[in-house]
């Protein structure tokens, strides 16, 4: 996966997708969409509302433009993001592997909330298991992780933002799946 910067690249783009990061407050969607879009890592402070960032792609020889919005996790919150969803052809579910609620409140919550709001029935939906860099705190199993992933109809994968590990990749499978 290339990026480009140059403002020749910016106005030029085959297709144009818009994601979007939900889950729990504290699971890394912010340090994962800075991860993918700066090559850095910071330890965020939760995000208030919606934060969005572009970043543009070269993927099969096709410039795409991604525009991802990254929503807050906290439930005061979510009555903001109902209207994030709209149009969305990718959703990124994001769950802490080292914090079972995260990956409980997937199904109770987050999952509920997709069929509510999405209005793209084709919409591509990823589930990613953030923080395996801290390998000895996980609590949530690689395969419980595939399992609910099978049920939902989800792609999957497990990755970490602080060590940019299957970063790029999360984003990639789910943009070559559209």
């Amino acid at each position: 996966m290339e990026s480009s910067s140059s403002a020749s690249a910016a106005q030029e783009f085959d297709y144009l997708f818009k994601l979007l990061l939900i889950g729990d407050s504290g699971v890394g969607k912010s340090s994962l969409l800075l991860s993918f879009t700066s090559n850095t890592f910071e330890d965020l402070s939760p995000t208030i509302g919606v934060d969005f960032k572009v970043k543009y792609v070269t993927l099969g020889g096709k410039k795409l433009k991604l525009a991802i919005w990254d929503t807050a996790g906290q439930e005061r919150f979510r009555t903001l993001t109902s209207s994030y969803y709209r149009g969305a052809q990718g959703i990124i579910m994001v769950y802490d592997v080292t914090r079972r609620e995260t990956f409980t409140n997937l199904s109770d919550i987050w999952a509920k909330e997709i069929d509510l709001y999405s209005t793209n029935q084709d919409c591509i939906k990823m589930l990613v298991g953030n923080k395996v860099d801290k390998e000895s705190e996980r609590v949530v199993s690689k395969k419980e992780g595939i399992n609910f992933a099978r049920e939902y109809g989800c792609l999957f994968i497990e990755c970490s933002a602080k060590t940019r590990t299957n970063v790029e990749q999360c984003f990639e499978e789910l943009v070559l799946k559209f």
